[in-house]
């Protein structure tokens, strides 16, 4: 079969009839589709949809992350040939995994896009349908949190990777930063900051909300898998959106990003990382900042794509675990 479908280039972004299943179409060909899903906005029987969201005018330094979606969908062209590695199971087999697009905007009118990004979540988890989406800058996380918080129940825990607390004070609602929206969050009832954990953090910010902060130096100076125990105990089995900004790791593992910053996360950290918080009560997420124009060698957006995998990944072995 595998063969066969390398032979006849069948676009399973269109073609696929099937929401269920790996892919085998050649990495380098093709239509393309994150994990070769099949791009649809029919919901019916589907347990989570791949939605990207181009939106980088709330960055502070570099833009370039609206190109984000498309580059990590070209980038996940090698990953649906097998299961993800280490996990035990198949997600792609085993869940009916779609890609619903991009976020429909107008880019002119910037004001109007925090509703609209909440409606198409709201769109989306209004038909039992969970969501991974990929930005974009980091703002998008707020007006997420808008929707998921409606539809689970206000406060949500939140587990950041990042080089940045996003908890600067800002006390405008109407103003749109990539820097403020976790206070925000808080400020909003959104987010539980005593039962949320930032990973990775690097830059100094007086204020940090009381959100459990473990620094990059932390994971540096502890095992990884040590890391990870710390997480699973202070989220629990409080519902836990994941929100994973590319710039958690180092730039020498992801340069294309828009703020860069020295003494990050390794990828193979970062993997054991996402790895063994497996259990974890994730009800979304989203993978953030991925800025192609300053990474010609798309490593970023490789990083970014299996990142995606692996939320993918701990949404199915959560919902396994609920099933059993």
């Amino acid at each position: 079969m595998a063969l066969e479908d390398a032979k006849t280039q069948i676009d399973h972004a269109f073609m696929r009839e099937d929401a269920r299943g790996l892919s085998y179409e050649n990495a380098f060909a093709g239509a393309v589709s994150f994990l070769r899903r099949k791009y649809t906005k029919d919901l019916s029987g589907v347990d989570l949809a791949i939605t990207g969201v181009p939106f980088d005018q709330a960055v502070t330094n570099r833009t370039g992350t609206r190109l984000g979606p498309r580059a990590l969908r070209e980038a996940s062209t090698l990953q649906p040939y097998d299961p993800p590695y280490g996990w035990g199971f198949d997600p792609l087999g085993e869940f009916a995994i779609v890609d619903y697009g991009d976020l429909a905007f107008d880019y002119a009118k910037v004001s109007e896009f925090p509703a609209t990004l909440t409606a198409h979540i709201k769109q989306i988890l209004s038909q039992d349908v969970s969501t991974i989406t990929l930005g974009g800058d980091h703002y998008i996380t707020l007006p997420i949190l808008e929707a998921y918080a409606e539809k689970f129940g206000a406060p949500l825990s939140v587990l950041q990777f990042d080089a940045h607390s996003d908890t600067w004070p800002d006390d405008d609602y109407d103003r749109i930063d990539h820097g403020t929206m976790l206070y925000k969050a808080v400020k909003k009832g959104l987010v539980d900051s005593s039962r949320s954990v930032q990973v990775g953090i690097r830059t100094h910010n007086d204020l940090d909300m009381g959100f459990h902060v473990i620094d990059a130096r932390e994971v540096h100076e502890n095992k990884p898998s040590d890391i990870a125990q710390k997480i699973k105990n202070i989220l629990g089995d409080h519902p836990t959106y994941l929100t994973f900004d590319i710039d958690c790791l180092d730039p020498a593992f992801a340069p294309g990003t828009g703020t860069p910053v020295w003494g990050g996360l390794s990828s193979g950290q970062a993997a054991i990382i996402l790895r063994d918080i497996a259990g974890i009560n994730l009800i979304g997420g989203d993978i953030v900042e991925v800025s192609p124009p300053f990474d010609p060698t798309g490593a970023t957006a490789v990083a970014g794509a299996h990142v995606a995998m692996e939320l993918i990944a701990l949404w199915c072995w959560n919902k396994r675990a609920n099933a059993t």
